[in-house]
């Protein structure tokens, strides 16, 4: 498995590319902006899309899934808790660009959900807190996950916008991914990779 990435978008967004290096199918992972660079790099690469997985539903991870979805003819998956979200720019901040960004409504997950796409098993895994249906995809086999704005590299995610909880979002942290073994490493929504053992040891926002 090779991962790769784009930073899309208003916010700099991090949209990843999971790749079977066998067959070069590949799962996109909040697909933020710009669907004509996605394309150029799917097209240079030869890659293999076979879904979308969004770690949530705000703007700036969903504005070119719709596009992606009709041109490869390929499913999007989001939180069953977070498809209102999806399809609302009141909810989703859409609405702090003054604008009608959204997107209806596909395929959900449930938390624990294994997901097999492209010969890769990915398990999905419940984090609210940023969002009440945020998620975060974990592939055990390589021992990486996929964080979207739930944990950063010494931060933590947002939690004052529509469906957020500061109180939520560390128990989520605390009770779920810290319970992954500490050399996870861990691709967030924004920034830099890291690790789940260096986040428990110095995330400021995660003190015990």
């Amino acid at each position: 498995m090779v991962i790769e990435n784009l930073v899309l978008g208003p916010v700099s967004t991090n949209c990843y590319f999971i790749i079977n290096e066998e067959t070069k199918e590949t799962i996109i992972v909040d697909p933020a902006d710009k669907a004509e660079r996605i394309n150029a790099k799917i097209s240079g690469e030869q890659l293999m899309p076979v879904a979308i997985l969004l770690t949530h539903g705000h703007f700036d991870h969903i504005m070119a899934v719709e596009e992606l979805s009709r041109t490869y003819t390929i499913p999007y998956y989001v939180h069953e808790q977070e498809a209102e979200l999806l399809e609302s720019p009141d909810l989703n901040g859409a609405f702090m660009l003054r604008s009608n960004i959204s997107a209806k409504r596909d395929q959900v997950f449930q938390d624990k959900e294994v997901l097999n796409l492209g010969g890769m098993n990915v398990e999905v895994i419940h984090t609210p807190g940023h969002t009440a249906g945020s998620a975060c995809f974990y592939l055990s086999e390589e021992n990486v996950l996929f964080s979207g704005d739930t944990l950063f590299f010494e931060s933590v995610g947002r939690t004052d916008l529509p469906t957020g909880n500061n109180v939520i979002i560390l128990k989520s942290l605390r009770e779920k991914l810290f319970e992954l073994p500490e050399e996870t490493k861990v691709y967030p929504g924004h920034g830099m990779t890291t690790t789940i053992g260096h986040e428990k040891n110095n995330n400021p926002f995660l003190r015990w």
